[in-house]
């Protein structure tokens, strides 16, 4: 099945905490390859992982994790899509984060829904497709 949904940073470590429960309900009833993670959250993840204390644990949840949800390499369009994406939120004075605007780009070019519950930054997108399980 070709993926559909880009999973954001913040709705990955709710699958992994296995809460809130709605999230983890709709994760269930995702059909294989129906989601995806995009390099830049694999990114974030394995940071988050390399910082913590239990570090060797929190790998080994990512690597179980990314069985599930497959890391999806970045698109050569992606980066004319950042480009414009950045250029139009500037212009409006309403910039978001880097990875943000990456996971943004990625999203659009690859034609995803983007899932998160960073809906503030991720709204200001121009069409973007959002959805938030939370």
């Amino acid at each position: 099945m070709a993926a559909r949904y880009l999973i954001d940073t913040n709705i990955c470590i709710y699958i992994q905490r296995q809460r809130p429960p709605a999230v983890l309900e709709r994760f269930r009833k995702l059909k294989p390859g129906e989601a995806v993670i995009s390099v830049i959250t694999w990114g974030e993840l394995s940071y988050g992982a390399e910082k913590s204390r239990q570090r060797d644990k929190v790998l080994a949840l990512l690597e179980e994790l990314v069985t599930m949800l497959p890391v999806m390499p970045l698109p050569e369009t992606a980066g004319r899509t950042y480009g414009a994406i950045r250029a139009a939120l500037e212009a409006k004075g309403e910039p978001i984060g880097n990875n943000d605007l990456w996971i943004a780009a990625h999203a659009k070019a690859a034609g995803l829904i983007v899932v998160t519950n960073n809906e503030r930054e991720f709204r200001r997108v121009p069409g973007l497709q959002v959805r938030n399980w939370a």
